[in-house]
């Protein structure tokens, strides 16, 4: 049984959120989970993402671990109202995109100390988008959970799902509704980037932390699917594929089928 952090054990906005979400994830999954979050401080969860649906899969995994679920959010959606309301409630993280490296190291120290300051965790998507690796592997990661954990000196906890894909097929918005779709949720040790990368913060060692991570998050979908995952990280640009919206087909690996799985 996952032990409840004071975050999950005293009244919230959050009890209300559970409230109203335990009834539909109850009948839509079935979760087999195994691993451990730490039950006080901050952390920066890594999942795969392969499914639209995979945050509420991942929130609620998360919730039953004992703690809060929480998510990156534009800072400008805070402005909006009902929205603006509902994310300042529920303790999401707000950050200011903007250009250049300034403002992006910036905005990662700021949402790093609120982090800290608040001893919450976060889930940061480091794919930034759904996987375009044919077979639905994890595909190279982005910098951004990095940069995160390296200005708060946060640690990194892998997670790997699967199952979110048979309710919301990937590159799909058509719903199928299944009872007890089952959800299986590994979640690895924490990484100490700091460790990892040492004193250097140059791109060159960033990006090879970063490639780090997404390995330790194959591994475990590894160790789900009882498969092995290609020795090299996808990389949708060298096979020509956009990294937003419907990927274009690659002739010279699988295609992606109408249906979301793979051939």
């Amino acid at each position: 049984m996952a032990r409840w952090s004071p975050e999950k054990s005293r009244p919230s906005f959050f009890w209300l959120m559970a409230g109203l979400g335990w009834l539909p994830s109850t009948l839509l999954f079935k979760y087999d989970i195994q691993g451990e979050l730490p039950r006080t401080g901050p952390f920066i969860l890594t999942p795969n993402h392969y499914s639209d649906i995979d945050p509420v899969v991942v929130g609620f995994g998360v919730w039953k671990l004992g703690r809060a679920p929480r998510f990156m959010a534009k800072a400008s959606l805070f402005k909006v109202p009902v929205l603006g309301w509902f994310l300042r409630r529920s303790g999401q993280i707000p950050v200011e995109r903007g250009r250049g490296h300034g403002n992006s190291k910036r905005a990662a120290l700021e949402a790093a100390q609120t982090l800290v300051d608040h001893g919450r965790g976060v889930i940061v998507y480091p794919e930034g988008t759904l996987t375009r690796e044919p077979n639905g592997w994890p595909m190279r990661g982005k910098s951004g959970a990095i940069r995160l954990a390296l200005a708060g000196d946060i640690p990194i906890i892998p997670v790997a799902t699967t199952g979110a894909d048979r309710v919301v097929p990937r590159f799909q918005k058509k719903f199928r509704f299944r009872l007890r779709t089952p959800i299986v949720m590994r979640v690895g040790e924490p990484i100490s980037v700091r460790e990892l990368v040492g004193e250097r913060d140059d791109r060159a060692t960033i990006d090879a932390a970063t490639a780090q991570v997404m390995r330790e998050i194959t591994k475990l979908l590894e160790q789900i699917r009882g498969e092995t995952a290609p020795a090299e990280l996808y990389d949708p640009v060298r096979y020509g594929q956009t990294e937003f919206g419907m990927p274009t087909a690659d002739p010279k690996r699988s295609e992606i089928q109408r249906d979301g799985d793979v051939k």
